[in-house]
């Protein structure tokens, strides 16, 4: 028997308009719950004003559609970018770094609301429940949440796509099958990740009509394009493309325009399996365009002005802590909150430019330049140039570091008689 709706208080979803969650929030409201809708753009392809009528339409008191892209770039995107942030070497967090800003504005307006409870439709397998769930509890402890596909009451009851489907047939629901593409996906501005199904097999090729943001490699023009990007302490503030005509530093504008033009020339691909959170391996394909080649000119642009020891520094004891802090979910957090801190102060001197070719799938770096740092000496370091450095000095400074060495090697060859 369902109960009075609003005797058990307010809620706000977490609603992307899709099967899921509209079959959930139509649950909540089920279970007693007034629910209010919330959505967060952050970039992805989506009609947000037919999902607003949709939740209206099955229920929702309220519908809030929040335009979060420019803090996600500002506040998300380019610190992670500045922190040369990855996880396992090879994903480039797309996914992670929405979540903080997503996760903060629903509990703003959470409180805003009077709201009891908030949830979201994150599966029990997932990263995402870990992420949201503790960013919503560091930003307000007294919030219930409301984890749907935790409680057994909900699972058992809809053990599959087609108990959905049933379901949302039952109450009228609109829903829109997508048989012919079996994966799900997750996206933002800064990428789109592809999951489940099909894909759950490791040796599945995915099919050529999956990749949605990004030209087949094999398909890209046939001609290289070619941007210069600007950085000042480590932040993108200026692109251009003699070509196009381009010339953008609004950092929203600038990102997106990278989007664009790595997203022509195919760049941005990468099929892994990656270690979730919660102990489970997990295939994924990602497309990650403008990311991509922002961070590979960052990293370029670092070798130029960057002291080695800071760079070093840095590379091991900021670049991976950032990573894990922003998969795990731990944005808001004391580490969290002490290592944003840290990346702007190794990021002083990464000012200068790199030009960058894009090509079929791959980036190449053509060149870089700085007009105010000076690290790097022409003259000292050419090999037909003697400048200041005195090759002598070399001599004292190999004769230092070979002292531990010739006492290792002695010992060595003593064991071997």
């Amino acid at each position: 028997m369902s109960a009075a709706p609003g005797s058990k208080g307010k809620v706000l979803l977490a609603y992307s308009g899709g099967l899921d969650t509209s079959c959930i929030l139509v649950w909540l409201i089920e279970q007693g719950y007034e629910v209010l809708a919330y959505m967060a753009n952050v970039g992805q392809e989506e009609d947000f004003e037919a999902a607003r009528e949709k939740a209206l339409k099955v229920g929702a008191s309220k519908v809030f559609i929040e335009d979060l892209r420019r803090e996600l770039v500002e506040e998300l995107v380019i610190p992670t970018i500045q922190a040369n942030a990855v996880y396992e070497a090879v994903y480039l967090l797309g996914t992670s770094v929405a979540r903080p800003v997503i996760a903060r504005s629903q509990v703003a307006i959470a409180q805003r609301e009077g709201c009891t409870h908030v949830s979201h439709g994150c599966t029990g397998k997932g990263n995402d429940q870990v992420r949201f769930e503790l960013a919503y509890y560091a930003l307000d402890p007294k919030l219930q949440v409301i984890a749907p596909w935790r409680i057994p009451e909900f699972y058992h009851r809809f053990p599959g796509r087609n108990a959905l489907l049933a379901y949302a047939a039952e109450k009228n629901v609109p829903v829109s099958q997508t048989p012919s593409k079996p994966w799900s996906t997750d996206e933002n501005l800064f990428h789109i990740s592809y999951e489940a199904g099909i894909l759950e097999d490791p040796n599945v090729t995915p099919p050529k009509d999956m990749w949605k943001l990004t030209v087949d490699p094999e398909e890209a023009p046939n001609t290289p394009e070619r941007i210069t990007i600007e950085f000042k302490a480590g932040k993108p503030v200026r692109v251009t493309n003699e070509a196009d005509g381009t010339d953008v530093s609004d950092p929203l504008d600038l990102f997106l325009y990278l989007n664009t033009v790595a997203r022509r020339n195919g760049v941005g691909r990468i099929d892994i399996v990656e270690n979730r959170f919660i102990g489970i391996k997990s295939r994924g394909c990602y497309e990650t365009p403008g990311g991509t080649v922002l961070r590979a000119a960052h990293i370029d642009l670092e070798g130029l002005v960057l002291d080695r020891e800071v760079r070093a520094y840095r590379d091991e004891h900021i670049t991976p802590v950032f990573g894990k802090i922003l998969y795990n979910g731990l944005y808001f957090s004391p580490e969290g909150d002490l290592i944003t801190k840290m990346v702007p102060l190794t990021q002083t001197n990464v000012n200068g430019s790199v030009r960058v070719k894009l090509y079929k799938g791959t980036l190449s770096i053509e060149g870089r330049w700085s007009e105010t740092e000076t690290l790097y000496d022409m003259e000292q370091s050419s090999m037909d140039v003697q400048g200041d450095f005195e090759p002598t000095d070399s001599d004292g400074f190999i004769k230092i570091q070979s002292i531990r060495l010739k006492k290792w090697g002695s010992t060595f060859q003593q064991q071997k008689k």
